[in-house]
């Protein structure tokens, strides 16, 4: 069942407000609990199977993703396709929403490999310095104006709570989103720019769907565990201002790790 269906059928009955920050919960696995990481910035990294210069800022990507203030994701994009191989992540939604930062931030630079730091920001993907330096940025702005975003789960539900906008000023429209992926992937391309390499992906969106409007006030969404995760080993959750605005808020969890974060 996709997260679509299960969104469709269990959201007129199961928004709630919540005035109150909500505990972490044993969740999806059976040896012990997966717990939330609630970090200072997101990092989306637009890649593509078939970008020759893609695959330093893929495994630059598998090391952010072991920070605990920050949540890294690949979302692969589909426009390389042409160039001989079919990139077996890519999914146009990517390529889409790329685009709409590039719009959101006025100059129009879409390209691989990119980094998006917070919905705000981009940087070449395989230049660490360069990311480093607004990661860096990125995490101080989380730590002033983050709102809070929780997940708490256990195997019959997951429950996105965002809490309430503390900062200066009428709080922004944001929508909150919840984002499905699997941990590691490899893949031995056979055509195209990187013919007979063998390439690790990170946190590989897989399906990212709106479940949820916020306004300012304290917001919680529930929904089905067990249909949503089948096939999936890693939860996101942003709060983004609407039309590919700032992220202002996030929490991931990796079902295959039981260590306290």
């Amino acid at each position: 069942m996709s997260i679509q269906t299960v969104f469709s059928k269990v959201w007129t009955r199961r928004v709630v407000c919540a005035g109150l920050a909500l505990l972490i919960m044993p969740a999806f696995s059976p040896t012990g609990p997966a717990l939330a990481k609630s970090p200072r910035a997101v990092v989306e990294l637009f890649t593509s199977q078939g970008c020759s210069s893609c695959p330093p800022a893929d495994a630059f990507l598998g090391d952010l993703a072991k920070r605990d203030d920050v949540i890294a994701l690949t979302l692969a994009v589909d426009y390389w396709d042409y160039l001989g191989w079919k990139d077996t992540f890519a999914s146009p939604a990517h390529s889409k929403r790329q685009a709409a930062y590039a719009k959101r931030r006025g100059d129009g630079q879409v390209y691989t490999p990119q980094m998006v730091l917070n919905g705000r920001r981009h940087a070449i993907g395989s230049h660490r310095s360069e990311v480093l330096k607004v990661l860096a940025q990125e995490t101080d702005f989380g730590s002033k104006s983050w709102v809070p975003v929780t997940l708490k789960s256990n195997n019959k539900a997951i429950m996105v709570s965002a809490g309430a906008y503390k900062g200066q000023g009428k709080a922004p429209d944001a929508t909150i989103w919840l984002l499905l992926s699997t941990k590691k992937e490899k893949v031995a391309i056979q055509r195209g720019e990187n013919r007979g390499r063998e390439v690790s992906y990170h946190n590989v969106v897989r399906q990212m769907v709106p479940i949820g409007a916020w306004h300012g006030e304290a917001v919680s969404v529930e929904l089905p565990a067990s249909d949503l995760m089948a096939g999936y080993d890693g939860c996101t959750a942003i709060l983004q201002v609407n039309g590919a605005g700032a992220i202002i808020g996030a929490a991931y969890f990796d079902s295959t790790d039981t260590a306290q974060n």
